[in-house]
């Protein structure tokens, strides 16, 4: 496999190696059109600039400067989370990068922008914040106020305000080989599980749009009375009442297969079904989504493996750009996770 350096950059795009370096540079001799198509591509390859290339661009003297990582969970939430796999990919380009990394916590459900004794607003600017990196789903008003403050991006989680860039993974496109590989195990009757978030959740939306392409893809069935907790008028299940439901469909309507939105909805399920004397994947298969270890004393999840650590590196060299350039368009970088086949799908059970 060829090494990815600024030659492969050029040749992708059929320009010379000194317009790529001084794109990369942002030397004021390359149109901004260019520039964004380099940078864009360089991205997109997984491409990294030489430690303190950027922060050189950024940082007068040898003054750091402080970027904020803003995650929507309280700090001690950290079991099954993928945070920490996104925090760690920041911290390692961040020191390349010789920037300073202030990292916030704060819960989605307790975060009031239009309150002017908010604590976060205060804190940005005691730590002198120039940027800020979004990482899992705020109420939109809550992220339009702080991209009207300072160059922001987000992990993960899209949002409709037009000045903020997205790192994020290929959902749909994901869901999609899950469904297609219980197909191929045999399944037929396939539902979707996700659990209710008060905020945010468009990656659920996107999650269950690849789910209904695939049935429609492959002639199976869809029934809206396998899917939980995803149509917003629908009733909202806890996680036990899911693992109720689910139990209730497996013999009612010989579902044989859930799609689980994430890995930790899909390792709380496989428990509750487990106390219910259901065994996956012996009385039905079960996939999740994030590629994450499983707990003690389940099996691996068949799992969509999403690189957390690289969006984190994309995410900051994408902030630092757009510290740089605030102005410029917005930018929406799609990664694509990778199939994890894991030991909870099989061949149905024959009845």
């Amino acid at each position: 496999m060829a090494p990815i350096n600024q030659d492969l950059i050029a040749q992708r795009l059929k320009i010379s190696r000194s317009t790529v370096s001084r794109s990369l540079s942002n030397h004021p001799a390359i149109s901004a059109d260019t520039r964004a198509k380099v940078h864009s591509m360089a991205e997109e390859m997984g491409y990294r600039l030489s430690p303190g290339r950027a922060s050189r661009r950024l940082v007068k003297g040898s003054k750091k400067i402080t970027v904020g990582v803003l995650i929507g969970v309280p700090a001690e939430n950290v079991i099954l989370a993928t945070f920490p796999y996104i925090l760690k990919g920041i911290r390692e380009r961040a020191e390349a990068e010789r920037v300073k990394i202030d990292v916030y916590y704060q819960a989605p459900g307790e975060f009031h922008p239009e309150s002017t004794r908010q604590p976060f607003f205060r804190h940005i600017r005691e730590a002198d914040w120039r940027g800020t990196i979004l990482i899992y789903p705020f109420a939109e008003a809550a992220v339009e106020m702080i991209s009207r403050r300072i160059s922001t991006v987000a992990v993960l989680e899209s949002y409709n305000h037009p000045g903020l860039d997205v790192i994020d993974t290929d959902d749909a496109s994901a869901v999609v080989t899950l469904v297609e590989s219980l197909r191929a195990a045999g399944h037929q009757r396939i539902g979707f599980v996700s659990w209710h978030y008060p905020i945010g959740g468009h990656w659920v939306a996107r999650r269950f749009s690849g789910y209904v392409e695939a049935l429609f893809a492959h002639g199976l069935e869809f029934n809206p009375q396998w899917v939980f907790n995803v149509h917003k008028n629908s009733p909202l299940l806890s996680a036990a009442k899911v693992a109720d439901a689910v139990a209730h469909h497996m013999q009612k309507s010989g579902v044989t297969a859930w799609v689980c939105a994430a890995d930790h909805q899909a390792y709380q399920l496989m428990q509750d079904l487990q106390a219910k004397g259901i065994r996956v994947p012996d009385d039905c298969s079960v996939t999740g989504f994030d590629g994450l270890e499983a707990p003690g004393g389940l099996r691996r999840a068949t799992s969509m493996r999403v690189p957390h650590g690289q969006i984190g590196s994309s995410a900051l060299t994408r902030l630092i750009n757009r510290i740089e350039h605030p102005t410029s368009p917005r930018r929406k970088i799609l990664v694509e996770a990778e199939l994890v086949p894991g030991e909870t799908v099989a061949a149905p059970r024959r009845t």
